[in-house]
């Protein structure tokens, strides 16, 4: 297509569309770009002929406009002070260098027009363009130009050239420095000697060009003996031929160089993040010996390789034989720190004589994550030792890791199961036995919702199936598994086995099941499975005695925090193979992470305070941050998520929302008297007696959030005197109109009355009500009349006995009136609606009020949610504690934007 074009400084047209002035046929796109260029004015358009249309090929009249442009920005970077920034404008060309260029103008339209005064306003035109740009580049001038086009970066620097010399064996390297002069026509940066800037810059006029050329070189020569002899002696103006040793010295200091300001360009082999060397080769677990498993002690080999193949004893000899640097070896050069590397042998060397029959499984996936956890084991390496290590899974354990890392379907569905697996369900139960053969605690984390409960049945299935073939085979019986729930969460159980696994026997080891505790205890010799609670492992003595095929542990978050008696209690079970189910494997603290995993596989992660030492010291670092913790117990941990179409994609999508609410007069009035209260407390409180009273106003001021009646405790719940109760109203109106149902969860049982009878109003017909005196029978009662059709509109629910273990599908928006402090059980309420079943999308409605402690405190759950995508996805995060801040901090924290709590 050709193109129209019209560049008319001065309301003079110059270039017109003819003939000759078009694009070639083929180069449509090119065309668009051109007048896309040109659209946003005439020295835009020069500007992007001589950087983005480089080295494309053009009609003549565009190349003339191209080469003023390109000779407009040569100059541009000769100019001395550039690199700081240039913003001084650029003198045009003088008139006879203009005049010379207007007779090198092509035949075109217009030419008749084109003269000195033209060009110069050409020049103009274009220098206060650029120097606009690069005022508005925060990075400065010659950042801006590699924005542009990399290539222009180049012109008027210096560069310093490293290249082979096959020819001398003595010195196989060779050494230049050249300053790029200007571009070709073709758009080639053209290098020449550095000697030649002394004579092309010859003359006092030009001495601020030669001295911001040759700056970066005098700045390297500060930092970097050897290029201060090289300027002190004249070499860095000639070519020099270089011994490897020199070489290396040169490579290695290629940072250095570059901050300098000088280019670098080396031999193709090199890259400086990773140049290839030599490096001690451990191979964990290559043998196939006895089955491997917790138990098992994996075969441990040293050797020294180079690119994945081995060296021999030869090779080796002479590496430790060289002078180091760089070294020829197998027709290729290497890096080599002699000492370096000998250290690293040694040391691995050692640890291979004092394993000769293994080390343990644990200690070899540390070493393999490079999970530095101290422990008295040989995974403590030192960073110089790791640096010079390559630690990979031999044949045997790779196979099992890519097993666990990607779990496959079981061969087929246990019999005795009535329900059909999705396909992610199925890799999960074949992931839940692999990991229980091998004798390796597995930490089932789906999200809420998409059936651990099920793939937990299917596994005991196929472990009946297995015992049902032992006592055939065989005198003894297998014990039976263990389940440890919630209380709350026994019906539920008791529920799902009797609609997906009626054949798997079992028994409830609890007093509301009645029965004396002799009697439970002897009807679990002969079932699959049974189910107790954690608080009765603290009173029931038997079920630490017993030894169990699996213990099983459903909302494993209940053991978090490692020094509480359930969480001892857990530990003290004795079991051939341990599973964790939750939706939160990590909450707010790594510590989290350690008393599950001091569960599931205790050693992994060391001792307690080991372990702590380990976290602050990766927190510290800087370098490789969360990712050899998330690498080590990753492989444990099977996460699927509902938002992950793959996975699932048939549920539909959840949309979460801040409703921010004002504060009415009377709510603001109390809560700047509670501040001025707290500050007035906290000024002789101290130790835990300060820590109690924190909390309590923390609770007061989001009970005055809620509304002043739940402070006060005087009954009047009128909704004129609470922003969240008006911005209740205004969308539950909607939903009623809508005929939509809704889950609304508070944190506190006293609202919830008050909450459902304002929604009665809204409404107009009465909800239900579930908090934590609400029995089992009647929790199951409210869900069912809730699921149907034709059932109550709204559920009102306290957070902690309504976060879990209920279905609630026939709800699309869930309203969380105030906040939880941990954002996990938040999400956990959420899924009471956002879980398989669900036909519609989910809108989730977080209340928060403005200028206030919940804004903070919505802030805080943000930062909160980070640690947990820390260890199962890729970013940082901390937990701040607010009753560890001094007293302004938290005033400042607490204290009432009253400006934006009254505008909602």
């Amino acid at each position: 297509m050709g193109l129209t074009l019209s560049i008319s400084l001065h309301g003079r047209p110059l270039l017109e569309r003819d003939a000759e002035n078009t694009v070639p046929p083929q180069s449509a796109l090119v065309a668009q770009r051109i007048e896309a260029g040109f659209a946003a004015g005439d020295s835009a358009g020069l500007l992007h002929l001589a950087t983005v249309e480089l080295q494309t090929p053009l009609p003549a009249s565009l190349a003339y406009a191209r080469d003023f442009a390109r000779t407009y920005l040569t100059r541009l970077c000769h100019t001395p002070g550039l690199s700081g920034g240039m913003i001084e404008p650029l003198a045009a060309p003088s008139p006879e260098e203009l005049a010379f260029t207007a007779l090198q103008a092509p035949p075109m339209k217009g030419l008749e027009y084109l003269n000195v005064a033209v060009l110069e306003g050409w020049w103009t035109a274009l220098d206060e363009h650029v120097r606009r740009a690069i005022a508005d580049c925060p990075a400065g001038a010659a950042e801006y130009l590699r924005e542009k086009n990399p290539l222009w970066r180049l012109i008027g620097r210096v560069t310093f050239h490293l290249a082979e010399n096959k020819r001398d064996d003595i010195h196989p390297f060779a050494f230049m420095a050249t300053y790029a002069h200007r571009l070709s026509e073709q758009g080639r940066v053209q290098h020449l000697p550095l000697r030649r800037a002394l004579e092309e810059y010859a003359g006092a006029k030009n001495r601020s060009a030669l001295v911001s050329l040759l700056t970066p070189i005098h700045q390297a020569a500060e930092r970097l003996e050897w290029v201060k002899s090289l300027v002190e002696g004249g070499g860095v103006y000639q070519p020099l031929a270089w011994t490897p040793r020199e070489a290396h010295r040169f490579l290695q200091a290629i940072p250095a160089l570059e901050e300098a300001g000088l280019i670098v360009r080396v031999p193709d082999w090199w890259k400086a993040k990773s140049p290839p060397r030599p490096q001690v080769s451990v191979k964990i677990g290559d043998r196939a010996g006895s089955k491997l498993g917790v138990d098992a002690l994996l075969d441990f080999n040293v050797g020294v390789t180079l690119a994945g193949e081995g060296l021999s004893e030869s090779e080796l000899r002479d590496i430790l034989a060289s002078a180091g640097g760089l070294v020829r070896l197998r027709g290729q050069w290497v890096e080599v720190d002699r000492e370096k590397l000998a250290a690293a042998l040694e040391h691995w060397k050692r640890v291979e004589s004092a394993s000769r029959e293994g080390i343990s499984f644990y200690e070899g996936m540390r070493l393999l994550s490079g999970a530095n956890v101290p422990d008295g084991g040989t995974d403590t390496v030192a960073e110089p030792v790791r640096q010079w290590t390559g630690i990979v899974a031999g044949e045997h354990l790779e196979r099992a890791l890519a097993q666990m890392r990607d779990p496959q379907a079981a061969e087929a569905p246990p019999p005795g199961l009535r329900a059909q697996l999705r396909p992610y369900q199925h890799a999960g139960v074949g992931w839940l036995r692999f990991m229980s053969q091998l004798g390796l605690g597995a930490c089932l984390a789906d999200d809420m919702g998409l059936g651990k409960t099920i793939q937990v049945l299917s596994l005991l299935l196929h472990l009946r199936g297995e015992c049902s073939t032992a006592s055939a085979n065989a005198q003894h019986t297998t014990p039976p598994s263990l389940l440890v729930v919630p209380a709350s969460l026994i019906a539920n159980w008791k529920a799902e086995i009797g609609r997906f696994a009626p054949a798997l026997s079992f028994v409830v080891a609890h007093p509301s099941e009645g029965g004396s505790v002799e009697a439970q205890e002897s009807a679990s010799a002969d079932v699959n499975l049974v189910i107790t609670t954690y608080g009765m492992l603290t009173r029931m003595q038997w079920l630490l005695e017993r030894r169990w095929r699996l213990v099983i542990l459903d909302e494993a978050q209940a053991i978090k925090n490692s020094g509480t008696r359930q969480s001892k209690a857990v530990k003290e079970l004795q079991t051939a193979g341990r599973i964790a189910m939750t939706g939160t494997p990590v909450e707010n603290r790594l510590s989290d992470l350690w008393s599950l995993f001091d569960f599931l596989n205790p050693g992994l992660l060391g001792g307690a305070k080991p372990f702590a030492k380990f976290v602050k010291r990766m927190g510290e670092s800087g370098e490789s941050g969360y990712g050899p913790l998330r690498t080590l117990v990753r492989p444990y941990i099977l996460r699927r998520l509902k938002t992950d179409k793959r996975i699932i994609a048939d549920l539909p999508d959840k949309t979460e929302v801040k409703a921010f609410c004002a504060l009415s007069k009377r709510q603001a009035a109390m809560y700047e008297h509670a501040v001025r209260e707290l500050g007035d407390t906290l000024a002789t409180a101290d130790g835990i007696q300060r820590r109690g009273i924190v909390l309590a106003y923390l609770m007061r001021l989001k009970q005055i959030c809620n509304h002043p009646a739940q402070w006060t405790g005087d009954g009047d719940y009128d909704p004129q005197h609470s922003g969240k109760f008006h911005r209740l109203t205004e969308l539950c109106a909607e939903l009623a109109e809508r005929q939509e149902k809704a889950l609304v969860f508070t944190q506190f049982r006293e609202i919830t009355e008050p909450l459902a009878e304002h929604l009665r109003t809204i409404f107009g017909r009465s909800g239900l009500v579930l908090h934590g005196s609400t029995s089992i029978a009647r929790r199951r009662e409210m869900v069912e009349s809730f699921q149907r059709d034709e059932g109550p509109p709204f559920f009102v629910l306290s957070l902690k006995a309504g976060g879990t273990g209920l279905n609630l599908t026939a709800a699309s928006h869930v309203i969380h009136f105030d906040r939880w402090w941990n954002p996990a059980v938040e999400n956990q309420a959420t899924d009471r609606a956002f879980r398989i079943g669900q036909k519609r999308n989910v809108l989730v409605h977080k209340f928060v009020c403005r200028g206030t402690v919940e804004e903070k405190i919505d802030a805080m759950i943000s930062e909160k949610l980070g640690l947990s995508r820390d260890l199962l996805d890729e970013a940082n995060g901390a937990e701040k504690r607010l009753t560890e801040m001094d007293n302004d901090q938290l005033l400042r924290f607490v204290s009432l934007d009253i400006g934006k709590a009254m505008e909602g």
